[in-house]
């Protein structure tokens, strides 16, 4: 994909954090972006402002990647406004932390089913476009999905399942000419888990930095699939 303009993307969970800054990205190559969120006026905002700072159209969809039907019905939208599907970010997530003790099991089923299954969902609803138009996954992994924690039953369980996930299906789809990589940062300035970036953020991960890093690997030549990408800040403080 050396000239992305007219592609089309689909990115779950884009109306802030990574997936703001990837769609954002994205826009500013000419890339067509279809953005979902729970909440369709969050969506349609974020979808306007990025329009009005890039140069490919972003609409908003309300879609809940926790619903197989869903996501079909979201990239439905997708292919019938502009024919094709040639991008696919699952980055919806949400985070429940805290001792196995104190994890309730309605906070693990939400981790599980919003970080796990809906990529799972995403995936499965854009293959069959993305056969055709031999397209690129990327799924939003985390450094959490390699290195466990304390109070992180949950959150390691959902997204060392998404790295596993991505690895599997990457071997599945490659032979349809799909490329699949799982990204996986490390601390991130975003409104994760209801923070609010602010100065002291500043030595984070952006959220457009991870745009970047998208771009950069769709215009990497077809024949080379970086599978798995750690990314984490240059130089955080120290503790």
């Amino acid at each position: 994909m050396k000239n992305l303009e007219n592609k089309v993307a689909f990115v779950t969970g884009g109306s802030k954090g990574i997936g703001y800054g990837v769609a954002a990205a994205l826009s500013q190559m000419g890339v067509r972006v279809g953005i979902t969120s729970r909440h369709r006026d969050e969506a349609e905002k974020a979808a306007k402002e990025i329009t009005q700072n890039g140069k490919g159209e972003v609409i908003g969809i309300e879609a809940d990647v926790r619903k197989f039907e869903s996501q079909q019905a979201a990239i439905k939208q997708l292919v019938d406004k502009w024919g094709q599907l040639d991008i696919v970010v699952a980055n919806a997530g949400v985070g429940h932390f805290g001792s196995i003790e104190e994890l309730t099991p309605e906070q693990w089923q939400q981790t599980i089913d919003t970080n796990l299954t809906g990529v799972f969902y995403s995936l499965k609803a854009s293959i069959p476009d993305l056969k055709k138009s031999k397209g690129y996954i990327f799924t939003i992994s985390s450094l959490a999905g390699t290195n466990f924690f304390a109070g992180g039953t949950a959150y390691n369980a959902s997204k060392f399942g998404v790295t596993g996930f991505t690895q599997a299906a990457m071997l599945d789809l490659r032979d349809h000419d799909i490329k699949v990589t799982t990204i996986m940062p490390g601390s991130v300035a975003t409104h994760f888990n209801d923070h609010t970036p602010g100065d002291e953020d500043a030595w984070k991960i952006q959220s457009e930095d991870i745009g970047e890093l998208v771009v950069d690997l769709l215009k990497m030549n077809q024949r080379a699939l970086p599978s798995k990408i750690e990314i984490r800040p240059t130089k955080p403080p120290k503790k």
